[in-house]
């Protein structure tokens, strides 16, 4: 059997090396003609799946390392009768520490406290569940909206779209859809982005067609919202460079990107291969996982609860780097800033999420020890490490 697998997968390669004749290739390499003798392909979402990349291939099975599926024609794959599994909630906890760091950088730059202020999480499923901790984990009050899991659930703590548009940031957590009773494409235009808060930040790290760019741009030029933060992007790796001048924090499309979340989602690959294939082969325990930025941290002193979580945060993920690194784009060419998006996301610095970090308090448990292992830290006294 002939696997194909993108390089971008952590130990997968390694892991199936017993199932058949592995090839590991970068993205752009995984084409028809690459495709032409293999029986199963890997891919991540830069990779569009469908007829002109599988038709005249002998590919059975198709796997996704990654939580979406809008670069997927499941029809397609459905009619040619091709397997199909992708990784869901697999870097879910790498995109709600995201939001943690991009709260805290945000909260710094304007001076505001996150305890003061309301978080709309609209999109409650894996990654957003975990984003309403997030926002707890830092004093936030938290409104949730998620039509599709209210209905089925029944739940009456999740608020209307229209209610929660009082929050004073809101995050989005949805796939793309342009179908059914609840589609997202452009979910937020300029009337849903008007119907937002004064002042108010608004979130991306779903899909970039969630939001009308054009007329976010706008309400950030009119000064109507207090900013935005943008992961991803209408027509990337082609963005709107005057839309990345506005925000204020961009990234590149990275906010799943921890080593962590690529693990888990290649492990769910190599799980789901076996049960297509019948391989009877158990995930082979991983090659020692990479250090984190910072393997301990103790706890500085401080009055202010909120500066501390910060710049223990800010020493895990360096979220203002990635931000500095995007907006190179702005001085190069369209051609070169397609090509340096790119970049950025295949060349992305190795990040552990935060269980990787131990944390130790002198002064034992408070305030800040609660918020900090609630984000997900591994806690300890000085204590308890002697």
């Amino acid at each position: 059997m002939v696997i194909v697998v993108d390089s971008k997968n952590p130990f997968l390669a390694d892991a199936l090396a017993g199932c058949g004749d592995v090839r590991q290739l970068g993205t752009s390499a995984i084409t028809n003609t690459s495709l032409r003798d293999a029986d199963a392909v890997v891919v991540r979402s830069e990779t569009k799946v469908g007829e002109a990349l599988l038709e005249g291939t002998r590919v059975q099975f198709v796997g996704t390392a990654t939580i979406g599926t809008d670069h997927v024609d499941l029809a397609y794959l459905q009619r040619r009768g091709i397997g199909f599994a992708s990784a869901p909630g697999s870097n879910a906890t790498s995109v709600a520490e995201y939001v943690a760091a991009a709260l805290l950088e945000t909260a710094a730059r304007l001076n505001i406290s996150l305890n003061e202020k309301t978080l709309g999480v609209v999109g409650v499923g894996n990654v957003g569940s975990r984003v309403v901790r997030v926002g707890r984990a830092l004093g936030m009050r938290v409104l949730q909206n998620d039509p599709p899991l209210a209905r089925r659930t029944g739940a009456t703590s999740f608020v209307s779209l229209d209610a929660l548009m009082e929050a004073d940031v809101v995050t989005l957590h949805v796939p793309l859809t342009h179908a059914g009773d609840d589609p997202t494409f452009h979910l937020f235009d300029r009337g849903r982005l008007s119907l937002m808060k004064q002042g108010g930040i608004l979130i991306n790290t779903a899909r970039g067609p969630v939001v009308d760019s054009k007329a976010l741009q706008g309400m950030l030029v009119s000064g109507d919202l207090g900013g935005a933060i943008l992961d991803v992007w209408e027509e990337e790796p082609d963005i709107d460079p005057l839309l990345l001048d506005r925000v204020l924090i961009g990234t590149p499309h990275i906010a799943g990107y921890s080593f962590d979340g690529k693990v888990n989602a290649a492990r769910m690959m190599f799980e789901a291969m076996v049960r297509h294939f019948g391989l009877g082969s158990v995930w082979p325990v991983p090659a020692k996982m990479p250090a984190p930025h910072a393997g301990r941290i103790e706890l500085p002193a401080a009055k202010n609860a909120q500066e501390t979580v910060r710049t223990v945060v800010a020493r895990c993920f360096t979220i203002e780097e990635d931000d500095r690194r995007l907006r190179t784009l702005l001085a190069l060419p369209e051609e070169a800033r397609r090509a340096e998006f790119r970049r950025q996301r295949a060349t992305y610095p190795v990040r552990r999420e935060f269980c990787a970090t131990r944390i130790v308090a002198p002064g034992g448990r408070n305030t800040v020890w609660e918020s900090l292992e609630a984000l997900g830290f591994t806690m300890q006294t000085s204590q308890e490490e002697a």
